[in-house]
């Protein structure tokens, strides 16, 4: 389990570590024991995750994301600025998408 003393990026990080397979907001979040109301704060700490990781690790170590992807026609939003769970699908209009996944892995 998670020390009490980490900050929130600190216990992403572990986590994100720890991980076997990609893991999704909401799973952050269940694992953690936040509210589904931090659903941004995760997404903002998972972003300053990503440049500690790469600093601490002198660039050995990332994270990645797997894009959200729409169920319906399979669109995959690749370009995205901020990793973030898309409404709605540009191509077929649904609102049916996986969220995108994060782990840490070595840069290849």
């Amino acid at each position: 389990m998670l020390s009490d003393d980490l900050t929130l990026r600190e216990k992403i990080i572990e986590l994100l570590k720890n991980t076997e397979s990609p893991l999704t907001v909401d799973e952050i979040i269940a694992v953690l024991g936040l509210s589904h109301r931090d659903r941004k704060l995760v997404y903002d700490a998972i972003m300053h995750a990503a440049k500690t990781v790469k600093r601490r690790s002198s660039g050995r170590l990332e994270i990645v994301m797997v894009p959200p992807y729409c169920i319906k026609c399979g669109y995959v939003f690749k370009d995205l600025k901020k990793p973030r769970k898309p409404s709605r699908c540009p191509r077929c209009r649904s609102e049916r998408i996986a969220p995108p996944r994060f782990m840490i892995r070595e840069k290849s």
